[in-house]
């Protein structure tokens, strides 16, 4: 009965869904989104599935960079809404810097038909979280980013590394010297950003249920002991010689150069290594990330993004029917899954029967039941309005940590909340 009942409500929300989205040939008009790499080739593949409900629509997606789209962003509001696109793409970790500091810069999306507050039920609650203030919704829940490895298997192999034996994160730093000793010390087993960015970090802080800041977005917990375990543990990889220190393109060089054997990254990045190398289709697998203590958690979140309607569109109709498509129809998420390994929120569409599929690419492993098997052990994570002031001081002190500037985790830590806390003129959580 029980199972009958999870049937049916999938049934519902793709129903809803269907419903929703009947086409409209007197709806025209040309609609500018903005986004980034992967993300902004995953709206282009929805265009053609799109136009068929919506002809006379014409949409042209930008790719700026997820910088430049932020900056430009923040710019255009700052600047009264002018030189905005009418859709915005925005992490949802950055989304409450523009509601909290602009907020009349975005649309009500219950101000359109249909309102979003009837598509709540069919996402994840914790979605809206960061697109929600008091009764308005400013964004559209995307994606969302499960953290997994991404590993080559025929390196993995040479070395005799069984990744089901890695458990911990200790076991994964034995595993890397060994991989280092079976190819010269010429293959690595990881990428982290220091001095550029601390995505290393906030992943191994979140799986520990550490972040900036608590729940409630009103005090400052970096220094928390989940947090200090992260920043040690970055260190103890750093140091033990397994992982180059560097930042997305160099990431992309390695992996394509066959000089790195695991990928540590939400799983958007999985689109990543695919669209980058085709030709090592079959080498790869994923396994879920280490945990830092045996029995601990190995999931965590990074990434995940939404899709907003500045102010200032002139076509706001038009801009909710392609973002409704794209991101409210099982059809939309799956052509983004299949196509650029975005991780659909939408309910239904992570029952479609091609979540079960095995990926040929990935050597015909199930990849996104281990991708989605993690989504319920992810702890809880909010970014507030205050995120890019704490990740710029945090980038900072990871450095310095991390080059001796610091007799220790809980030291360094302790010195970067008195920071944020200044900054932000939140508390420091006791």
């Amino acid at each position: 009965m029980k199972r009958l009942l999870v049937l049916g409500a999938a049934l519902a929300l793709t129903l809803a869904s269907a419903q929703q989205m009947q086409g409209n040939p007197n709806l025209r008009g040309e609609i500018t989104v903005w986004s980034w790499d992967i993300a902004a080739k995953a709206l282009e593949a929805n265009i053609p599935g799109f136009n068929r409900l919506f002809p006379n629509v014409r949409v042209r997606v930008l790719d700026l960079g997820n910088q430049a789209t932020y900056d430009r962003g923040l710019a255009g509001c700052a600047a009264g809404g002018g030189d905005l696109p009418d859709v915005y793409s925005v992490e949802n970790n950055e989304a409450e810097v523009f509601w909290a500091r602009f907020p009349n810069c975005f649309t009500d999306l219950n101000t359109l038909q249909p309102a979003a507050s009837t598509l709540r039920n069919q996402f994840p609650a914790f979605k809206w979280t960061e697109l929600t203030v008091g009764n308005r919704i400013f964004a559209m829940p995307w994606d969302s980013g499960p953290v997994v490895m991404f590993y080559r298997r025929d390196i993995y192999n040479q070395a005799g590394v069984n990744p089901n034996t890695i458990r911990t994160w200790d076991d994964f730093i034995a595993a890397g010297r060994r991989i280092a000793q079976a190819t010269n010390n010429r293959v690595k087993v990881g990428v982290i950003a220091n001095g550029q960015d601390d995505e290393w970090f906030r992943m191994l802080a979140n799986q520990n249920g550490c972040f900036y800041f608590n729940n409630e977005g009103n005090a400052v917990t970096v220094n928390q002991p989940g947090c200090v375990t992260a920043l040690e543990t970055v260190k103890k990889l750093i140091d033990a010689g397994i992982v180059l220190q560097g930042g997305w393109n160099e990431q992309i060089q390695a992996f394509k150069a066959g000089t790195l054997a695991t990928s540590m990254f939400g799983a958007w990045y999985e689109g990543t290594i695919r669209s980058n190398a085709p030709e090592q289709s079959g080498k790869w697998g994923v396994y879920p990330m280490p945990a830092s203590r045996p029995g601990g958690v190995r999931a965590a979140n990074l990434g995940g993004s939404a899709l907003a309607i500045p102010a200032s569109s002139r076509n706001k109709e038009a801009a909710w029917a392609f973002i409704r498509y794209a991101l409210g129809t099982t059809e939309g998420q799956i052509t983004m899954l299949r196509e650029y390994g975005l991780v659909p929120s939408l309910l239904a569409a992570t029952r479609d029967p091609y979540v079960n599929q095995p990926q040929p690419y990935w050597g015909n492993q199930r990849i996104w039941q281990v991708i989605l098997g993690t989504l319920g052990s992810v702890p809880p994570a909010r970014g507030t309005q205050f995120f890019q002031e704490a990740r710029a001081i945090m980038v900072k002190t990871q450095a310095d940590y991390v080059a001796g500037r610091f007799p220790n985790a809980k030291a360094a830590l302790d010195a970067a909340a008195q920071q944020i806390s200044q900054a932000t003129g939140l508390p420091i959580a006791r």
